[in-house]
């Protein structure tokens, strides 16, 4: 099983990044998918997530109307894209899949949101 993210960097207040998480091992289209991520010194936070048929989507109200999540079942791929970033997004995003107690964890994307 693997979860592997990118697109993470240095984006400037304001600014916009596409995340991306590639799956392989298992059957993605089977697991709902989520982003959390873990700021310095805070408590890990769920970002967004999205059920296995990408009908339906769940975000922290922190970042309700400015993030937005999507998978391509056919790409086995999660996309995270978050627009007016702000310096406190700073955080370590993960990927995670999970199905019923089942969950798999990438190994995270660094976004430094400083001007």
């Amino acid at each position: 099983v693997q979860l592997v993210e990118s697109g993470g960097g240095l984006v400037q207040p304001g600014g916009s990044l596409r995340l991306s998480c590639a799956a392989s091992g298992f059957t993605f289209s089977s697991y709902a998918m989520s982003w959390y991520r873990r700021a310095p010194r805070k408590a890990r936070e769920l970002v967004a997530a999205i059920v296995s048929a990408g009908g339906s989507t769940n975000y922290a109200d922190s970042v309700k109307g400015r993030f937005t999540i999507s998978r391509d079942n056919a790409k086995n791929t999660v996309y995270l894209q978050m627009n007016s970033l702000k310096p406190e997004e700073t955080a370590v995003y993960y990927c995670v899949a999970r199905v019923s107690q089942t969950s798999f964890w990438g190994q995270g994307t660094q976004v430094t949101v400083s001007s």
